[in-house]
């Protein structure tokens, strides 16, 4: 089970930190990556984390502007958002799954969503 937290209402430039926590003994098993979907649009891909950490992957759009991170004694991955932008107004959902990648049928397992708005 995961569970998205610390979105919320921003300016255009500022910051905000995204959590998503798991809760059982397996989260260091599982890639954790990031997606979100804003309205009338299809869901896509942000960043992807693999289950160490070691590697990490991010779509051109929030390219050195985003960082993902993980604290697997925590359980919990972050996604930390600077610079942010209109265009990043979305549901951000974060899924775990034993493979990443840019494809949302790899994780198997997702959160609730946390919606993140940027006011321009």
């Amino acid at each position: 089970q995961l569970q998205a937290s610390g979105g919320g209402l921003v300016q255009a430039g500022g910051s905000l930190r995204l959590s998503c926590a798991a809760f059982g003994r397996t989260f260091s098993r599982y890639a954790i990556a990031w997606f979100r979907q804003a309205p009338g649009k299809e869901r896509e891909f942000v960043t992807t984390i693999t289950q160490s950490g070691t590697t990490t992957a991010y779509a051109d759009s929030v390219k050195g502007r985003f960082t993902i991170s993980r604290d697997n004694p925590k359980n919990t991955v972050y996604l930390q958002m600077n610079s942010l932008k209109p265009e990043d107004t979305a549901v951000y959902y974060c899924g775990a799954g034993l493979s990443s990648g840019p494809r949302y049928y790899l994780y198997d397992y997702w959160g609730q969503g946390t919606l993140v708005t940027v006011s321009s």
